[in-house]
């Protein structure tokens, strides 16, 4: 598939199918356990109706809006993936970069297969950095240490991970880190070749950010291990609290569904929550971040900032986001799948599609900006 032939994030995610093997493919589309969770967040979004207010005159629409303290060229931003080099290397630059020259956020995983220093030097002053809080603490200390003097202002914590998750896909394709290959997946990679010819240009993926704390003389096998060893099941809102005090910069708590964790959050003085149930890849009981909003929205009461991320495909789903109360959407597989697709034209391609989307559903809606949207586009049949 060319790239002038895709024209949404379906077709983004067929283009991937087609260039990068089923183990990588898989491990970027898959959820936990059945997948429910993955299909819930896109039934739920499909489910919300939005009501046109016309006539409005819209020929002056602007999608610049205002969160944590600094205006953005749209209400949306790049979600936090880890590994994402497994699908193609450079990954988390060419997206930092794509994000940076849209105006948009990007925010980089603690699991990243680049390191906080080399995509803060692609996208200066534009990168916002996820931290899994570790059972070694002093790992997370400098962590926050190298953020900083990278200049990264916003901290984004999650909390929904202090239990592994179970990825039935990765564990029939027998994947891990480093990448192993037996027969079937070998025989899968020969009719990839664009794929294995970047693997063998650049290497197998590693995690750039955590490699500095593996333990002395740690080869490549061990490494999968060590991470699963660091994953913490006694992490709570003290430890959050703890970072509040470290972190000098914006602190959002990722991961909340909950309206009492929302006012937790609010207490710990957290600037801003994003409700989130990881994609579908952690609980997959989880309800659909959509249906999840609202209540967190109503619960901290304008205290904090609420954005949402898990689902969002199209336009008008961060359209619907910001109707329920939303200030940006976070957008993760949408432009991954671009990105091992076609590289750093696949990640400039698949913000630009969402940015045309999101401008035409607020054009159609009858609004100029993204602040107009509210409860009143939402369509009941009560009203």
């Amino acid at each position: 598939m060319n790239i002038e032939n895709t024209f949404n994030v379906e077709d983004f995610r067929k283009a991937a199918r087609e260039r990068i093997p089923r183990l990588a493919f898989d491990y970027f589309d898959g959820g936990a356990e059945g997948e429910t969770c993955v299909a819930r967040n896109r039934a739920a979004f499909e489910a919300i109706r939005l009501v046109p207010n016309f006539p409005v005159d819209v020929a002056g629409r602007n999608l610049s809006t205002t969160f944590l303290g600094r205006t953005w060229s749209c209400p949306f931003g790049v979600a936090p993936m880890g590994l994402t080099g497994v699908g193609r290397s450079g990954t988390d630059i060419a997206l930092a970069r794509a994000a940076a020259a849209a105006g948009i956020p990007y925010v980089l995983s603690t699991v990243a297969t680049t390191s906080i220093e080399a995509v803060t030097r692609a996208a200066p002053g534009n990168v916002w950095f996820q931290l899994y809080v570790t059972k070694d603490r002093s790992i997370c200390d400098d962590l926050l240490k190298r953020a900083a003097a990278c200049d990264v202002d916003v901290l984004v914590v999650t909390t929904d991970t202090q239990i592994p998750s179970r990825r039935e896909r990765d564990m029939r394709n027998g994947f891990s880190l480093p990448l192993r290959f037996d027969a079937r997946s070998v025989l899968s990679m020969m009719r990839h070749p664009a794929w294995c010819m970047d693997k063998l240009a650049h290497g197998t993926p590693k995690l750039q950010n955590i490699a500095p704390y593996l333990p002395p003389g740690t080869s490549a096998g061990p490494i999968a291990s060590f991470i699963a060893s660091q994953i913490d099941a006694t992490f709570d809102w003290d430890d959050i609290a703890r970072l509040r005090e470290q972190w000098k910069g914006k602190l959002v708590v990722k991961g909340v569904l909950a309206p009492a964790d929302a006012k937790r959050a609010v207490a710990v003085g957290a600037d801003a929550v994003i409700v989130s149930n990881h994609g579908g890849r952690a609980l997959d009981a989880s309800p659909a971040t959509i249906e999840a909003l609202p209540a967190v929205v109503a619960a901290v009461g304008g205290k904090l900032e609420v954005f949402l991320d898990s689902g969002v495909r199209r336009g008008e789903d961060i359209a619907r986001a910001l109707a329920l109360g939303a200030r940006a959407a976070f957008v993760g597989r949408a432009v991954l799948f671009a990105t091992a697709a076609f590289g750093d034209k696949g990640a400039e391609r698949s913000i630009a599609v969402l940015r045309e989307q999101f401008d035409r559903a607020l054009g159609m809606l009858g609004c100029n900006s993204p602040d107009e949207l509210g409860e009143q586009f939402v369509f009941s049949p009560t009203r």
